[in-house]
């Protein structure tokens, strides 16, 4: 049977994203670190299907737990595409646990994979906040950036030779003619 973090292993803050929930004392890997629960809804009745919030979780193709509760502290977890934590469905008992995939130090957000099809609905169109696609953008803007330097320094330094070259030799007639001493060389 898996570790189970004591009640204070976590706390609500700010996060890049909104709220999200921070690790308050070490939590060693494979520890039961929070339940994520709600009403149960069932997506054969017509009124529980139409339910739409950000907060629900897909046991099934059937079962959805309505995570928008206030107690629900784990609805405060975050996306993240290289997660310390993920969750044990158990769609029989239907349980949700989130479970600790790395060592979590204090202070440390706790994320897990939301899945595709949260991504595509959700995060897709605003990009995800996570803080391996944060620093991927930034490494891809910074690469850009010095691709545009590169391209401008080039474009400058043609603008700057072409001129030099033309302005020393201009032909006359046929024949070179060079500024320098007025006579035109065959």
């Amino acid at each position: 049977m898996p570790n189970i973090a004591s009640r204070k292993a976590y706390r609500v803050g700010r996060s890049k994203t909104g709220l999200g929930l921070f690790a308050t004392m070490p939590i060693k890997k494979g520890t039961r670190i929070i339940r994520y629960f709600g009403p149960i809804l069932d997506s054969r009745i017509p009124a529980h299907d139409e339910i739409e919030n950000k907060y629900l979780f897909e046991l099934n193709g059937r079962w959805t737990i309505d995570g928008s509760v206030r107690k629900n502290l784990a609805r405060y977890i975050n996306h993240s595409c290289r997660p310390n934590a993920e969750s044990d469905v158990r769609p029989r008992e239907r349980k949700v646990f989130i479970r600790a995939i790395k060592n979590i130090e204090p202070g440390e957000e706790i994320n897990y994979d939301y899945g595709t099809d949260y991504f595509k609905a959700y995060l897709k169109p605003i990009g995800c906040k996570c803080a391996a696609c944060e620093n991927k953008r930034k490494k891809l803007r910074a690469e850009a950036r010095a691709e545009r330097a590169k391209v401008k320094a080039r474009t400058e330094r043609k603008a700057k030779k072409a001129p030099t070259k033309g302005a020393k030799k201009k032909k006359l007639n046929g024949h070179a003619f060079s500024k320098a001493n007025g006579r035109a060389r065959a």
